[in-house]
């Protein structure tokens, strides 16, 4: 079995994956999706991929790209990863006991303000996934089928998603 016992918050143990996306933040779709094995680095490893992927796809080398991301991504090392690749972290400061690796200056932008209001748009994909995607409790076993699930689920969450905004775009007119 690949998956693996962890913790997530003040719950008890359970076998996990763990399931990771990347959000357009002016839309909210789903750019990139992956499940990894559970682990306390998986999410930072998974954004790196994700994030220089996202990068190399791009046609223009020097497009601006921001990173919003939630405060257990607030780690040296994970920043100094995305300064160097050329990519502005917006990550919540985490301040409970420890200084924070985001600087006062960034965290004071306009533009950090609204990566961090943004990152509800990853959180209605998880939730859209775990109740009518049925990611919740997945009934296929191993990392590879549980990947393609994951990556189908947020697929048709980018279908319902686009739909949403078509109609909405269709009341603006």
């Amino acid at each position: 079995m690949d998956a693996r016992l962890y913790r997530k918050g003040k719950t008890a143990s359970e076998l996990r994956f763990m399931g990771h996306t990347l959000s357009d933040n002016r839309h909210g779709l789903i750019a990139s999706a992956v499940v990894t094995r559970a682990d306390g680095h998986a999410e930072r490893e998974a954004a790196k991929v994700m994030i220089h992927d996202a990068r190399q796809a791009l046609p223009h080398a020097q497009t601006a790209i921001t990173l919003g991301a939630n405060k257990g991504y607030d780690a040296h090392e994970f920043i100094e990863a995305f300064l160097a690749m050329g990519v502005t972290p917006h990550v919540a400061q985490n301040t409970s006991g420890r200084r924070s690796a985001v600087p006062d200056a960034m965290a004071q932008t306009d533009g950090y303000t609204v990566s961090q209001q943004k990152r509800k748009l990853i959180e209605q994909g998880f939730g859209w996934a775990k109740t009518v995607g049925r990611i919740g409790q997945v009934m296929v076993r191993g990392l590879e089928r549980v990947d393609q699930m994951f990556v189908l689920t947020m697929a048709a969450y980018n279908l319902t998603r686009m739909r949403t905004l078509r109609e909405i775009r269709l009341q603006g007119q």
